[in-house]
C-alpha cells in the first residue's frame, strides 16, 4: 500500500500496543470503554452516593465503533509509482554537439569488440564521467539472465544459443529505445563479427534504430589473450577461441567503423578517445 509524500506512517495491525507515543484513541475516536463489570461498591454509612446515572444517549441504526477513516487522495504527480513514461521509439541521430567531446548530446553507442578487448570495463567508466545521464548495457549481462536452461556457447553453438543471443540483442535494443526516449544516452557492448552483418551490426540497427553510433575496440591479440586469462566462470575462453574470435574482428578495417587499438591505453584514456571519436561521429555520421 502506498501513502503520499510526508504522510505520517499507518499505526501497525494486529493486537497489542502501539509504538512509544502512539495512542489507538488519537487515530481511531470513538466511545470509551466502559470498566469492566464488577460488584458495585457502597458507600460509607451516612453517605448519600453518588447521582443516579444519566440515561444513555440514543444511538443511531448501524455502524457504532470507530469511525470510518478517509478514502485516501487521488494520486499526484508528487506521488511515487505514477510518472507516465515515453514509449521507445527507434533512435534518430542527435544533433551535433556545440562543445568538445559529446557534450550534452543524448545519444545510442555501441561498442564492438573481441572478448577481452575491455569493452565492459571501458563503456561503464564513459558512461558514468560523463555530465548527462547515460547507461549501460551489456549483452552477456542481458544474456546471462537465463538461468535454467542457459545455452553457454562454449558448450557448443547451436539453435538454442543462437536463440538467446538474438533475444539478448532484442531485449537491450528495447532497453535502449525506453532510455533514449526518457533522455537517458545508452551504450551498449557486443562482440559482433563484420561477417555476420545481418545478425551483427544489421539487427543492432533494427532493434535500436539509424541513430545508433557503432564503435570497434580492438587491441592486438596478445593484449586480448592476457585479459582473457584474468577471467573467470564462463567468461573465459579458450586461447584458441579467442585468437579465431580476434581474427575474424580484423574484418572491421576498412569498413569505415572508427576502431581504437587500445593495447597502450589505460581504461581513462580509451573513455577518452572514446568520447572524442562519438563527438567526430556525431559531425559526420559513418555510413554502416
Amino acid at each position: 500500500m502506498q501513502h503520499a509524500v510526508g504522510a505520517p506512517l499507518p499505526p501497525p495491525q494486529g493486537p497489542g500496543p502501539g509504538p512509544l507515543g502512539w495512542s489507538p484513541g488519537a487515530q481511531h475516536p470513538g466511545p470509551p470503554v466502559p470498566p469492566p463489570a464488577g460488584p458495585p461498591s457502597r458507600p460509607p454509612a451516612g453517605h448519600p452516593g453518588p447521582p443516579p446515572a444519566a440515561p444513555p444517549a440514543p444511538q443511531g441504526q448501524g455502524w457504532s465503533g470507530p469511525a470510518p477513516q478517509h478514502a485516501p487522495a487521488p494520486a499526484t504527480r508528487e506521488t511515487t509509482g505514477h510518472v507516465q513514461l515515453p514509449p521507445g521509439r527507434p533512435v534518430p541521430l542527435p544533433a551535433p554537439p556545440a562543445e568538445p567531446g559529446t557534450g550534452n548530446a543524448t545519444l545510442a553507442v555501441l561498442l564492438i569488440g573481441p572478448a577481452g578487448a575491455g569493452k565492459t570495463t571501458v563503456a561503464r567508466l564513459w558512461a558514468a564521467r560523463r555530465r548527462v545521464p547515460t547507461a549501460h548495457v551489456s549483452l552477456d549481462d542481458v544474456r546471462e539472465w537465463v538461468c535454467s536452461g542457459f545455452a553457454d556457447p562454449q558448450a557448443g553453438w547451436n539453435d538454442q544459443s543462437e536463440a538467446q543471443y538474438r533475444l539478448a540483442r532484442r531485449t537491450c535494443g528495447f532497453a535502449a529505445r525506453n532510455f533514449l526516449a526518457n533522455g537517458i544516452s545508452c551504450i551498449l557492448d557486443d562482440a559482433v563479427f563484420p561477417d555476420r552483418p545481418v545478425v551483427g551490426l544489421g539487427g543492432w540497427k533494427r532493434h535500436v534504430g539509424p541513430g545508433l553510433l557503432p564503435v570497434v575496440l580492438l587491441p592486438g591479440l596478445e593484449i586480448v589473450l592476457e585479459r582473457n586469462a584474468a577471467r573467470s566462470g564462463n567468461r573465459r575462453l579458450s586461447d584458441e577461441e579467442v585468437a579465431r574470435i580476434h581474427g575474424r574482428m580484423a574484418g572491421w578495417y576498412g569498413s569505415g567503423l572508427p576502431i581504437i587499438d587500445n593495447s597502450t591505453y589505460d581504461v581513462e584514456t580509451t573513455a577518452r578517445v572514446l568520447d572524442d571519436i562519438l563527438a567526430r561521429s556525431l559531425a559526420s555520421p559513418p555510413a554502416w
